[in-house]
């Protein structure tokens, strides 16, 4: 086997290594940006709950008290 092909083979398969540590890498990135994605959407979602439930709620009583009033 010629010394060239050695040589090639071995720093092909390092190159090969790298590589696929750069890939893996990135789509950990990504990843983590899709979660903290997610995580921030789920957030907004229950504050909105929270505030529509604290506005129905206030609605609820407004037209109890009118209604005991009459």
């Amino acid at each position: 086997m010629p010394l060239w092909v050695k040589a090639a083979g071995k720093w092909g398969s390092i190159v090969v290594i790298i590589t696929l540590i750069i890939t893996l890498l990135k789509q950990l990135i990504a990843f983590v940006g899709f979660i903290t994605g997610a995580v921030k959407l789920l957030i907004i979602l229950a504050f909105v709950i929270v505030i529509a439930g604290v506005g129905f709620l206030m609605i609820k009583s407004w037209n109890d008290s009118r209604r005991r009033k009459e």
